[in-house]
């Protein structure tokens, strides 16, 4: 396992390595697409609603957004989630020392006999 320093400290923390390169579940990505639909859908109230209440040219730029963001929600309401990336690449083996065999008569704690 690699270590590396960790805040200076002298205390070795683990360095963190992705096991997998999947995706995130199904209902966290609805969840995200969702949240972002009703997001945009409350700029665009707020946008109807300052369109009644200023009177001034800015008024249009409201108007623009309340007509516009509709179809901004929509697209990125049915925008996939993250794509994949390529898998993470597949650690060397570390080499281990090979287990010799041990006649009963040499290992630790036997009597010999």
């Amino acid at each position: 396992m690699a270590w590396r320093r960790g805040d200076g400290r002298g205390k070795a923390a683990p360095e963190v390595v992705s096991i997998t390169g999947a995706s995130r579940s199904h209902s966290d990505d609805l969840d995200r697409r969702i949240n972002r639909y009703l997001i945009s859908m409350l700029i665009r109230t707020i946008c109807v609603v300052l369109v009644v209440v200023i009177d001034s040219p800015v008024r249009w730029v409201f108007a623009v957004g309340a007509v516009g963001l509709p179809y901004v929600a929509v697209v990125l309401a049915n925008a996939r989630g993250e794509r994949h990336s390529p898998p993470p690449p597949v650690p060397t083996p570390v080499p281990h020392p090979a287990i010799t065999d041990v006649r009963s008569g040499d290992a630790p704690g036997r009597s010999g006999q």
